[in-house]
């Protein structure tokens, strides 16, 4: 469906950096009106340039994604200044890297609150308007972390295996109903986000993400690709996503001790943090007069900006028939060698 106004209405939270950024100048590529939610006005500002900039419409919506009313307040606005939203993509979060037993009870709060329950508002803020349209996509940003929990990020693994859960009963209720609403879930690997530079840090060295690293623009491409094709239940991003998903349901155990030994050090550059480094846990770290985060993080050099199991995720059914075909033509063979 597409907006009377030209292109379609696009919601993303947690749009003024890292993967909501990248995907928000992806949908304007093609003439979205892109509303943009989050709380750092610096960051808002540059993604509402960024989406202009690149064909878009921009409306940009402070909001804590944490506190319903804010969110559908917003979405309220979406729609009586850009029309009914047609894709509501759910990517706010927060955490803390630091070892469990150092993360304050009302920080696991505040992240589980972010990153979990900012899911859930923004749903329920999209589903009480697209449901009775019958027409509507959410698409969930996730993670492998969703599926795999590592050392260091307690916070964030509970919150994203939470999300996962959701999803999955909501994606049952909808095909109940036989709505034409759809939900999707995309799964990430490791990006090269601003996070590492704002997430609140008790480590003694600088974070990053587990190698390989992945730029966001991989990740929104994935995005906007899920919003066209809601079919699918969630979408793997990255080879390291379908190996880390993969082991884990094979082999639980191993991994656990294969990350008991290599989760630390593999989440910390050996470069010492830096004290002063900002923290959105509570408030946003590119607030007014505070720089643009945008969407890259310091690994540019380091990440990739392709992803071939992105594409296979992307194209099952043309791999299922090139698999059949391929052991059509091997038992063709085999047979016609034994027959000679």
């Amino acid at each position: 469906m597409t907006s009377k106004n030209g292109g379609r209405v696009v919601v993303i939270t947690g749009a003024s950096g890292g993967i909501g950024r990248a995907a928000a100048r992806r949908f304007a590529r093609r003439g979205d009106r892109v509303a943009l939610l989050a709380r750092g006005e610096s960051g808002l500002d540059g993604a509402a340039d960024d989406v202009r900039r690149a064909g878009g419409t921009a409306l940009a919506v402070p909001v804590d994604v944490a506190e319903f009313d804010e969110v559908d307040a917003a979405a309220a606005r979406v729609e009586r200044e850009l029309g009914p939203i047609d894709v509501w993509v759910n990517d706010a979060f927060t955490s803390v890297f630091a070892p469990f037993t150092e993360i304050e009870p009302k920080e696991f709060k505040r992240v589980t609150e972010v990153t979990y329950l900012g899911y859930v508002y923004g749903a329920k803020a999209a589903l009480s308007r697209m449901l009775p349209r019958d027409h509507g996509t959410i698409v969930q940003v996730g993670s492998a972390l969703a599926y795999r929990g590592i050392p260091l990020q307690t916070a964030y693994c509970g919150a994203k295996h939470a999300v996962q859960g959701f999803n999955e009963a909501l994606r049952c209720e909808l095909l109940h109903n036989r709505s034409h609403v759809r939900t999707t879930m995309v799964q990430m690997p490791a990006v090269n986000t601003p996070q590492f530079d704002w997430v609140l840090s008790r480590l003694p060295r600088h974070a990053q993400p587990v190698p390989p690293i992945y730029q966001p623009e991989v990740a929104a491409k994935a995005i906007v690709y899920a919003a066209d094709h809601p079919g699918r239940r969630e979408y793997w991003v990255g080879a390291s996503t379908a190996a880390t998903l993969i082991a884990n349901a094979v082999a639980p155990g191993l991994l656990d001790r294969y990350l008991a030994r290599t989760g630390f050090t593999s989440q910390q550059t050996s470069q010492p943090r830096d004290p002063h480094q900002p923290a959105n846990l509570w408030e946003p770290a590119d607030d007014t007069g505070e720089p643009d985060f945008g969407a890259h993080g310091d690994f540019d050099k380091r990440a990739h900006d392709r992803s071939a199991q992105l594409w296979a995720s992307q194209h099952h059914a043309l791999l299922g028939v090139a698999g059949a075909v391929a052991t059509a033509v091997g038992a063709g063979l085999a047979l016609r060698s034994r027959r000679s």
